[in-house]
């Protein structure tokens, strides 16, 4: 299975609702370069689990993959921002695992104003 194909059918699963499927698709050592949020897969996926992602609405406009990188990029909403924000998430990936991550986010001044 290809890194994109991995990262599509976990996406699907969390956005199903399965916050735990991050359990099987991050390695232990996972490192998180967004300021503020945990390295390590436990404690990145308490975070996540206690965060708005894991209940907002997502909506994937593109997702590219080279090499050992995949790029997601979304419009998120949560009923607490109006127009949401706009993500574009980088994850590097080894022997089927996510090692790290990186990711911009942006909110969106007007609707569909970004896309």
């Amino acid at each position: 299975m290809s890194n994109k194909e991995l990262f599509e059918r976990s996406l699907a699963e969390f956005m199903a609702g399965n916050v735990d499927v991050l359990r099987t698709v991050l390695r232990e050592d996972f490192v998180e370069h967004s300021p503020g949020n945990p390295s390590g897969r436990d404690a990145f996926v308490e975070f996540i689990a206690a965060s708005p992602i894991a209940n907002a609405r997502i909506t994937m406009k593109r997702i590219v993959a080279e090499g050992d990188c995949v790029v997601a990029h979304y419009h998120m909403t949560h009923p607490d921002h109006e127009h949401g924000v706009a993500v574009v998430d980088i994850w590097r990936m080894e022997d089927g695992l996510i090692v790290e991550h990186w990711d911009v986010v942006q909110p969106v001044p007007e609707p569909n104003g970004m896309f």
